[in-house]
């Protein structure tokens, strides 16, 4: 079998980047590649042409490679519902729930399901581009390590570190990643890859060329910072100023509430991606001021962070909003939360509790064990749309006019489909609702979603091509990890 593992210093330096683009990379070359990722947490998710519910970072990368997502490609999914407590979804379904007091285990069964999918995916395809998690060195974690080195020890994949030079400390980063390791680990730690790099390369080869000496493994590139380089991201590190325009191009403010469990946040990709369109996240209720389009996203706790709306006073402001008619949409958690009352009799997500909601549309939520998993299509606003659904909770609509997936009261919006604006012709065909809304002389883009985002994985695989070994790397996936590599201390003597 041939493969590679791509590690990395810490969480978020790189490795879905350099992951995703070696995916489009080796697509290119005719081969037939997969990515894996063993255990991804995030409650940013994706639901396959099968049911299958993977992280959105696989899905994603399997559109990179150009091959159909499948539930092999991230086996375990732990979606967090607090600070010490995941769902966990194994195989693309519903497989119960995993707390930091039976971390080890109570994930021992979660191992046995990721090698076997990344055994099942490397019998069908040429070459698998494994993602890790966080960092390989957690020491404190390694014995019940099946993500990172203890995948890399199960297959005998060669691995490569990669290290975010933009947050500094970046040799001491590689370097240390390496020396923690025990000496079986150090075996299979074959080189290095520095990510979002800005100005003279020049200045950095003296350190790269010290960090070869040290550890006798090579840099297989440096990736630059781009601006223009963003995708579809696993969980809320870089909710901050995603994306916003000039006052003087801005022809609509949107505001959406950052909650505390906020899932699938991509829903507002689409619209940041709308050049007369200022997206930002808000946290206070002076945030929504002045706001064309409020938007609640989705969340892994409805009842908990509708409770933090109100705690924050969220809620008045909310409901002074659509009280002005300023439009407001409710994507699946914050569609329940826009109705008459949210119930989980089973205690689906944690306790058995219920709320009343905003009352803004006629409809209430009721939770169920069985968790809906599809990708639905219809017509909405006179467009075709589509979209995908997971939740636990049922929106059940008493009155209100049709709107996809959910229900329309007025210029307030609810609706379970999350990549519904993915749709362009439905997109702007909302967007027209909320510029008449508001006042505002809107005229419709032509900006196709999916056309970006296909650019995107192209720009990609265009700096991963340029800036990358490509060729040193695909050699060390068929041939594995270098014989002989130095054994560093402190890692070496254990």
């Amino acid at each position: 079998m041939s493969g590679l593992l791509i590690a990395g210093t810490t969480s978020d330096a790189g490795k879905s980047i350099v992951t995703t683009g070696l995916c489009r990379a080796f697509q290119r070359r005719g081969i037939k590649v997969a990515p894996y990722k063993a255990q991804n947490m995030s409650n940013n998710s994706m639901v396959c042409a099968d049911g299958a519910e993977i992280g959105r970072a696989q899905w994603v990368q399997a559109r990179a490679a150009k091959v159909e997502p499948e539930a092999a490609m991230n086996p375990v999914l732990l979606k967090p519902g607090g600070d010490t407590r995941s769902h966990v979804v194994v195989m693309g379904k519903p497989g119960g729930t995993v707390s930091s007091a039976d971390w080890e285990s109570g994930r021992r069964h979660l191992a046995q399901a990721a090698h076997a999918a990344y055994d099942d995916l490397a019998s069908r395809y040429d070459v698998i581009v494994a993602e890790g998690a966080g960092s390989p060195t957690e020491i404190n974690l390694r014995a019940g390590d099946y993500v990172n080195l203890g995948l890399a020890r199960h297959a005998n994949l060669p691995t490569v570190v990669v290290g975010d030079i933009d947050r500094g400390g970046l040799f001491a980063a590689l370097f240390g990643t390496v020396a923690l390791l025990e000496a079986a680990d150090q075996r299979l730690i074959a080189g290095f890859v520095a990510n979002k790099f800005r100005g003279d390369l020049g200045l950095l080869r003296p350190g790269i060329e010290e960090l070869t000496r040290l550890t006798g493994r090579p840099t297989y590139g440096v990736l630059p910072w781009h601006p223009d380089l963003w995708l579809d991201s696993e969980d809320a590190l870089d909710l901050e100023g995603r994306r916003s325009r000039t006052e003087a191009d801005r022809v609509l403010r949107v505001s959406v509430v950052r909650l505390p469990r906020i899932s699938n946040f991509t829903d507002v990709d689409a619209l940041g991606l709308e050049a007369d369109l200022d997206v930002s996240f808000a946290a206070s209720p002076r945030d929504l001021v002045g706001a064309d389009l409020v938007v609640l996203p989705g969340t892994r706790a409805t009842l908990a962070d509708l409770d933090w709306l109100r705690a924050r006073g969220l809620d008045a402001a909310v409901l002074e909003h659509a009280r002005a008619g300023r439009p407001v949409l409710g994507i699946c958690g914050g569609a329940q939360m826009l109705g008459v009352r949210v119930e989980d009799p089973d205690g689906i997500e944690g306790t058995a509790t219920g709320a009343d909601g905003l009352g803004l549309v006629d409809a209430t939520t009721v939770f169920s064990a069985e968790k809906v998993l599809t990708l639905p299509r219809g017509t909405g606003l006179g467009q075709p749309v589509s979209g995908y659904e997971i939740h636990h909770g049922r929106l059940r609509v008493a009155t209100g006019d049709a709107f996809p997936g959910g229900v329309r009261n007025g210029q307030v919006f609810a609706t379970m489909w999350h990549g519904s604006l993915e749709s362009d012709a439905f997109r702007q065909a909302f967007l027209a609702e909320v510029a008449a809304a508001v006042g505002v002389d809107r005229a419709p883009s032509t900006v196709s979603f999916e056309e970006r985002r296909e650019a995107r994985l192209d720009l990609l695989g265009d700096l991963v091509t340029q800036h990358l070994d490509v060729d040193g790397l695909l050699e060390l996936a068929t041939s594995g990890a270098p014989e002989g590599l130095p054994l560093l201390p402190p890692g070496a003597d254990r």
